[in-house]
């Protein structure tokens, strides 16, 4: 309810067969009512009927733009789910999205972010999670009735009447098929049983192995996966739109079972008596009885109107909180992976503007670009690396973020993803008719154990045509060979640089200084394109071990001397410690060994209080002053970032705000004889 005791005032965007469904249970709650309905046909015969006492508006957006509604239900199809939970957050509203939140979970932590941006709810609504019955069978679980939870068996399936391609059951463009649609139920009830196991509001599967009948539209017409949970826990959960099930939920313990039939509708649309059977192993049955009058869809309406009033922007559990929901996707991800169905909206020919619908451009208060040596345009103080993302839907949500943001610099390399990543960029700056010469692309080749000069022409020309480019702007040799005498990678360089396949500088990355120099003398000696740029792990925290075989840091002093008398430009990866500066290590945190390994050390953790005592002084995070501390080097320093969300691209260029002086830099890196405990 609104701070001032009167009901939350509801609007609804598209109002299709769940949308009377939430209308009707929104009229049955304590807490809201139903003002105005968002069509893009008001004048549909039967509308005023269908929401007696509701505004029939034009357009999602008057809705939105109503100044009496203050929250939302979104009743779409879910492929423009995202676009409007994100616009409706954006214009301040509450949202309560209908499962699935999006297409993926790359597309709900979009729409996370947009809410926590404007600091407004926003929920998935599985309408079954808030019921009464729900919580009767967590506390069963939990009371260890059935002893120890070994299996679990879930099934939402049904048939549709005839085969219609256009229906948003088996529509292609509508993102049709069971597995988004029903599928979503029992994986979303597994993982909330296993969670009552440990007396968690959930537990995400360790391994997910799903497969599914792809029909002639291309969707999943009946599809299974098997997840397999901690502690040994396995689901058996399938979902289907042309296959009737008998929609039963199983829960198989040490002691005996139980058995929800239709479980997903609590006690009944309009209420009634829900039915929990208990079999044990000796033969006992006993019927659990949930007698709930209310309405199956008033407790989702009630739980938005408890949490807003709360001053709260999620659920609770049972509830879907941001994590669950984010956990639920990533598995429903993974099934439509295993199941290879990518809907065709989400491919690049179809998918030429952002998740919210806009044609992409440079926001308002961009990054302020730099000059670099060797480049031709300024570049943005940060490159972007998303090697992370192995499909453009996902890929492109982060590039356009990145874009918005005034970035122009980005980080790819032959091996990220077997490729995927040259192919994400190349599909993105043309679906976006982004114009080339405004981009600035970094490529690197010849990896171990492929690290020979006459790979180089090879691999770029890959490159290239999976970068749907002529060129790049930045060339890496991504590992050296010390065993090839180093003329022989600057004449294979030199080569394509004359070709005009490379237009701005070549150089090493994990290249060690001598190696380096020994180029460039060979190179002034003989008229070749000497190496102007580095790309080195350079960080506030120095590396203790190499993450990877053959990785180099020029983070030492003696690198620091290099790179200032060179001026050259080091793009740096692992730039932020990779987590270092993060709450994810300390002292007493060694469950992470790549932290363990290649961080601890009595220097780095110094240097991390020192970070963060800084922090706290200037109101930021000791990651934000780790990535300022690189910015603010006397020599050339492009950071590589890889943020694997919306939130962690913001949350890093956040750090662009903040200049140290030298003297605060010569704080952070001072050695110190102060005790820290290393961990080996």
């Amino acid at each position: 309810m609104t701070e001032t005791g009167t009901k939350l005032r509801w609007g609804i965007i598209g109002p299709g067969i769940i949308a009377k469904t939430f209308a009707d249970g929104l009229a049955h709650s304590r807490t809201g009512t139903l003002v105005a309905i968002g069509t893009n046909n008001p004048h549909r015969p039967g509308l005023a009927e269908k929401f007696p006492g509701a505004r029939i508006l034009k357009g999602y957006q008057a809705l939105i733009d109503d100044p009496e509604v203050e929250a939302i239900y979104i009743a779409t199809p879910h492929p423009i789910h995202a676009e409007w939970a994100i616009k409706c957050a954006e214009g301040k509203k509450h949202v309560l999205c209908e499962k699935p939140i999006g297409l993926s979970a790359f597309e709900a932590e979009a729409i996370f972010h947009a809410a926590r941006k404007a600091g407004t709810f926003m929920g998935e609504a599985f309408m079954y999670r808030l019921h009464p019955q729900t919580v009767r069978l967590l506390d069963l679980i939990r009371d260890g009735v059935i002893g120890d939870v070994r299996l679990i068996k879930s099934s939402f399936g049904f048939a549709m009447p005839r085969f219609d391609p256009k229906d948003r059951s088996y529509a292609n463009d509508l993102a049709g098929g069971g597995i988004l649609d029903v599928g979503c139920y029992p994986v979303s009830m597994s993982r909330l049983i296993v969670g009552a196991t440990r007396n968690l509001p959930f537990v995400d599967p360790q391994k997910v192995a799903g497969t599914a009948y792809l029909g002639t539209t291309g969707v999943d017409e009946w599809a299974s996966a098997l997840l397999t949970f901690p502690g040994g826990i396995i689901a058996e959960v399938s979902g289907s739109v042309s296959v009737v099930q008998d929609n039963m939920l199983r829960i198989i313990g040490t002691k005996g079972r139980i058995e929800v039939a239709d479980f997903w509708f609590g006690s009944g649309h309009e209420g009634g008596v829900g039915k929990i059977e208990i079999i044990l192993n000796d033969g006992t049955r006993k019927t659990v009885e949930v007698n709930e009058p209310r309405w199956l869809y008033s407790f989702e309406a009630d739980a938005v109107a408890d949490a807003i009033a709360a001053g709260n922007t999620e659920f609770s559990s049972p509830g879907m909180s941001w994590a669950d929901t984010m956990g639920n996707m990533a598995v429903l991800d993974k099934w439509l992976a295993e199941a290879g169905l990518v809907y065709e909206i989400e491919k690049p020919a179809r998918r030429k503007k952002t998740l919210r619908g806009d044609k992409l451009a440079v926001g308002p208060d961009p990054m302020k670009k730099r000059a670099v040596p060797g480049l031709s345009i300024p570049c943005s103080p940060v490159a972007l690396g998303f090697e992370f993302f192995d499909s453009f839907a996902a890929g492109a949500i982060l590039l356009d973020g990145f874009y918005e943001r005034g970035g122009n610099l980005f980080d790819t390399g032959f091996i990220y993803a077997n490729g995927a990543t040259e192919t994400i960029w190349g599909d993105w700056h043309t679906s976006r008719g982004l114009n080339r010469s405004e981009l600035l692309v970094i490529a690197k080749g010849a990896h171990s154990p492929l690290c020979y000069p006459d790979v180089i022409g090879k691999q770029l020309e890959i490159s290239l045509d999976r970068l749907q480019t002529d060129y790049v702007d930045i060339y890496f040799l991504h590992r050296d060979n010390p065993d090839i005498p180093v003329g022989e990678f600057v004449d294979a360089l030199d080569v394509e640089v004359k070709k005009g396949r490379i237009r701005g500088p070549v150089g090493g990355s994990n290249w060690s200084m001598e190696r380096i120099d020994a180029a460039n003398d060979y190179a002034t000696r003989h008229g070749r394109t000497p190496m102007a740029a580095l790309s080195n792990n350079f960080s506030l925290a120095e590396m203790v071990k190499p993450i990877w075989e053959g990785c180099v840091a020029a983070s030492s002093e003696q690198w620091k001397s290099w790179l200032s008398a060179n001026q050259m430009p080091n793009f740096a990866w692992s730039s932020q410690g990779r987590g270092f500066f993060t709450d994810r290590a300390g002292p007493d945190k060694t469950g992470d060994r790549e932290l363990v390994d290649t961080w601890y050390s009595n220097l780095n953790f110094a240097r991390r209080d020192r970070a963060m005592e800084l922090a706290k002084e200037l109101g930021c995070s000791p990651i934000h002053i780790a990535l300022a501390y690189v910015l603010a080097q006397p020599f050339p320093v492009v950071p590589l970032i890889g943020p694997r969300s919306l939130f962690e691209l913001e949350d890093s260029l956040n750090a662009l705000d903040i200049k140290l002086s030298p003297a605060q830099v010569k704080w952070l890196e001072r050695v110190t004889d102060k005790w820290v405990p290393v961990i080996g």
